[in-house]
């Protein structure tokens, strides 16, 4: 495939995610939590009250929302890249035409059949979780991306040694560490698979320091990105690892939420397993093939990296939610997606050597068959990746459809096909999936319409980023990153606040800034204020909204 080629299947992939993304948050207004939540973040570095880059937050990684900043900054012209998230459709949706041409890119580094290396594409870049993560503005999409590409860079590396392939590499790991922190996973699975490597091809007497320097090589970007992170989050805000320790971090919200979902490690497991099959029904199948097939060869080691790294991914989630520290979310296992499809390929004799800049002294290039020597196994595998690719297309569509096995995309049945007639309980739950964040808008809305000036609106942002980043005066709102938060939260009056947004004082709710300061502030209005306005939510899993008017 020419760079001309490649750039169109970019180009015509990320038109198709940003086509579906633009219809789902303009049209349809369908947002997903963290999406919006990390445009809000994006917002509040350019856009708040006192603009600062620590604005981002430490409880999730940066790299989605710095990002977005180019475009967040356009939201004065464009006002949409925020109230309606569009800064976010348009980065997954590039992300993730990105993901379509790595695992292109592995079909082109092995040679393959042109119509091979077509289905197996399209059937990864048209899975319906891929359709919906790269358009839904979601963090998944870079993940995949930078996943895709460390594993095929290891993969090159592996058969060339190019120094080159391994210090790519090692910086894709690092982008994945801040994109999601399960990317640590994968930097130490990739170690691993370095060491190993490294010291089995290696002369005897030089084994120890070449283990080494490949390892520091490989692993040194995601550790100075791990420290880096940390260093600044501890510096700014305290905490180290937010993420964990935090009211705000992903502990508190499960144990807010009452649980992560499974009441036994058993449960759990057997939870994990059904997501697993849902993405990726005959990936045992046909893995068992391909590590038999390649053990018996002696050509195991380029299928370690996709395999090692990526296994670790979902070894970390199955783990995770087994212990009870994450949700039970498909999402969290779509990196099954990208690792079928990178096996699918590898399933196929290569057909010619993988490219690269220098060869190292302990390369070990894989046989490759001329075109017409055995035709019959080349086609049988062929066929067999396929269909793997192929079953899981229906299979992931269907399993997309279960409110328990997929909370958060079943929803989308009631936008691809619309029933406006069906009183059916199912259609109703999915429409309240569907007008999550609706109410939110609507209080933005009216608030914007009051014309108030600058720090007159008083709100946490464990609800309240729906309502901020849906404003189109974002600067009326005190939130938790301004400087003067605290001292704004004692003394209201004091501070010019006018308005203040109150959610119930239960669950997440509990660790909002105003319950905490002032208790009943949500029943009575804590002495200080007089509810002006109550807004009953019409979405699924969100909190009734009062507004109080601060009367000091």
């Amino acid at each position: 495939m020419t760079r001309n080629r490649v750039i169109a299947l970019f180009v015509v992939m990320f038109a198709i995610y940003l086509g579906v993304g633009l219809y789902l948050a303009v049209g349809v207004h369908f947002y997903f939590g963290d999406a919006l939540s990390r445009v809000q973040s994006a917002q509040s570095v350019l856009f708040s009250r006192s603009p600062h880059l620590a604005a981002i937050g430490f409880i999730f990684t940066p790299m989605t929302a710095i990002v977005q900043l180019p475009l967040t900054a356009l939201t004065p012209w464009i006002p949409q890249m925020t109230t309606d998230a569009v800064s976010a459709v348009v980065m997954s949706a590039a992300f993730m035409a990105g993901s379509v041409v790595q695992v292109s890119g592995i079909a082109r580094d092995r040679g393959l059949d042109r119509v091979v290396a077509t289905l197996v594409t399209v059937c990864y870049a048209l899975n319906p979780m891929i359709v919906l993560y790269g358009a839904n503005g979601m963090s998944e999409a870079p993940y995949l991306f930078f996943l895709a590409w460390a594993a095929r860079r290891l993969m090159r590396w592996v058969d060339t040694d190019d120094v080159h392939e391994l210090a790519v590499a090692g910086i894709a790991l690092a982008f994945g560490y801040l994109t999601r922190y399960d990317g640590g996973a994968a930097s130490l699975a990739a170690a691993l698979v370095v060491a190993w490597v490294t010291y089995r091809r290696t002369d005897t007497g030089k084994r120890i320091s070449r283990v080494m320097l490949d390892v520091v090589l490989v692993v040194s970007p995601s550790a100075l990105a791990f420290l880096g992170w940390a260093f600044a989050s501890w510096l700014i805000t305290g905490n180290a690892f937010a993420q964990f320790t935090s009211e705000y971090g992903n502990a508190a919200i499960i144990e807010q939420s009452g649980g992560s979902g499974s009441s036994t490690v058993s449960e759990a497991l057997w939870f994990s397993t059904v997501e697993l099959a849902i993405l990726a029904p005959l990936l045992p199948l046909l893995g068992a093939l391909v590590i038999g097939i390649r053990v018996a060869r002696r050509r195991i080691q380029p299928l370690l990296p996709p395999l090692l790294m990526i296994g670790a991914v979902l070894f970390f989630q199955v783990y995770s939610y087994a212990r009870g520290s994450t949700f039970g979310f498909l999402r969290f296992y779509m990196t099954v997606i990208v690792l079928g499809a990178i096996v699918a390929l590898i399933s196929v004799p290569a057909r010619r050597h993988p490219p690269f800049r220098r060869e190292g002294l302990h390369a070990a290039l894989p046989p490759v068959r001329r075109r017409g020597s055995r035709r019959g196994v080349y086609v049988f595998a062929s066929v067999f990746a396929i269909i793997v690719m192929t079953v899981a297309l229906p299979t992931t569509a269907y399993g997309m459809t279960s409110p328990k096995f997929a909370p958060q995309e079943f929803a989308i049945g009631s936008i691809v096909w619309p029933r406006p007639d069906s009183v059916s309980q199912r259609h109703l739950d999915e429409q309240e999936v569907v007008r999550t964040f609706s109410t939110e808008r609507t209080l933005a809305e009216y608030l914007d319409s009051l014309n108030l000036p600058d720090g007159a609106v008083l709100t946490d942002t464990v609800y309240g980023f729906a309502v901020v980043v849906q404003s189109r005066r974002p600067k009326q709102f005190v939130i938790p990153s301004d400087g003067d938060f605290a001292l704004v939260l004692n003394d209201p009056a004091g501070h010019g606040v006018q308005y203040l947004l109150a959610v119930p004082d239960t669950g997440r709710g509990a660790s909002d800034a105003l319950n905490q300061r002032y208790p009943t502030l949500y029943e009575n209005g804590a002495q200080i204020s007089v509810r002006v306005l109550e807004a009953r939510n019409q979405g699924a899993n969100s909190p009734d909204w009062r507004v109080y008017r601060v009367t000091g």
